[in-house]
């Protein structure tokens, strides 16, 4: 009995951890369900459904076919910022476990289950997993410093009078802030030692990042580039709607957008990005119906898109472990197998 305790206690806190992730995702989902359900209780379904109903088949494939190219960025990004800590592979590996992580978000309870999953096999793939880990968050971290700068850029030259002042000095009082970020990053790097252990502990993972800003400079302007593209991939969906409108707006309005959607509070940004949409674009003078189908279709396409993932999450096998702790990983992602 003596030695069985210990083992129970860590099953049941094990039990514990899954649930409160299981509760977390439902949240999530939930979360999104209730704004998505409120705009359209609030502002009438009916036609928002019918602008829903409008989108040609064909455009909504270009955009998801572009949104799943956008990926071979996404793993170049990956791929940089890995070789700066000398976790170096080949492209084609990097870009099959980007795949990987966007199907394991779609399912995996958590905020980064897709990060976590790419950067396990990583790690395990070349015996360094808190390297894989730290390239993994960068590459996050690095990927979200692109967006803001981008959304501070366009809303300093494309605006043209579309979106309100408090808007746009918004957008850019967050860029400019994370270009202060970039800029200071090697002096934060030096601070780390410095400070409490919580904290160093938790910016230790990316400090070997900090130290070189010139070698992450190609790293956000992919990440820029990438969210363009993206921007491009909702304009696509908007020709689909009938909608006719300059693509200097979404280069405009959907990397705004993106900052409140990437607020890790429901699955993918829904109900946020409906939101964000209904206020931005009808600053625009686009209807609140075609807004919400818009912000729809493209959860649409990039849960499609996902879906892509599932090649990759097949084929790959699954590395072998040897530690416990890796091993408990290990196991739940052969449970989603």
């Amino acid at each position: 009995m003596e030695n069985s305790l210990p083992t129970d206690e860590i099953a049941h806190e094990a039990a514990e951890q899954s649930a409160h992730k299981y509760r977390a995702f439902a949240t999530r989902i939930a979360l999104g369900l209730a704004i998505v359900g409120f705009l359209l209780w609030h502002y009438d379904a009916r036609p928002a459904l019918r602008s829903l109903a409008r989108e040609r088949p064909l455009f909504f494939v270009a955009a998801v076919a572009l949104y799943v190219s956008g990926q071979l960025l996404c793993a170049w990004r990956w791929h940089l910022l890995a070789a700066i800590i000398n976790v170096r592979g080949p492209f084609t590996e990097f870009l099959r476990y980007c795949f990987i992580g966007i199907f394991t978000n779609l399912f995996v309870p958590g905020l980064v289950g897709g990060d976590a999953a790419r950067a396990f096999y990583l790690g395990r793939r070349h015996g360094r997993l808190g390297e894989a880990i730290a390239s993994a968050l960068a590459d996050r971290a690095y990927g979200l410093m692109g967006l803001f700068w981008l959304a501070a850029l366009v809303a300093m030259t494309m605006n043209h009078g579309t979106l309100t002042t408090s808007v746009i000095r918004s957008a850019v009082a967050v860029g400019g802030a994370t270009v202060a970020g970039y800029l200071a990053s090697p002096l934060i790097a030096r601070l780390i030692p410095m400070t409490p252990r919580v904290i160093r502990r938790g910016l230790g993972i990316i400090a070997p990042f900090l130290h070189h800003p010139a070698a992450i400079l190609p790293a956000i302007v992919i990440s820029m580039i990438f969210q363009a593209g993206l921007a491009v991939c909702q304009y696509i969906l908007a020709l689909g709607l009938g909608m006719h409108l300059p693509v200097a707006m979404f280069l405009l309005i959907v990397p705004i957008s993106g900052v409140l959607a990437a607020m890790p509070l429901t699955l993918n940004g829904l109900g946020l990005r409906e939101t964000a949409y209904l206020f931005l674009f009808g600053m625009a003078g686009v209807s609140r119906d075609d807004a919400i189908a818009l912000g729809l279709l493209y959860f649409l396409a990039t849960m499609i898109g996902g879906l892509f993932g599932a090649i990759a999450f097949i084929t790959t096998e699954v590395p072998q472990t040897n530690s416990h702790e890796e091993q408990v990983v290990s196991d739940a992602i052969r449970g989603i197998h």
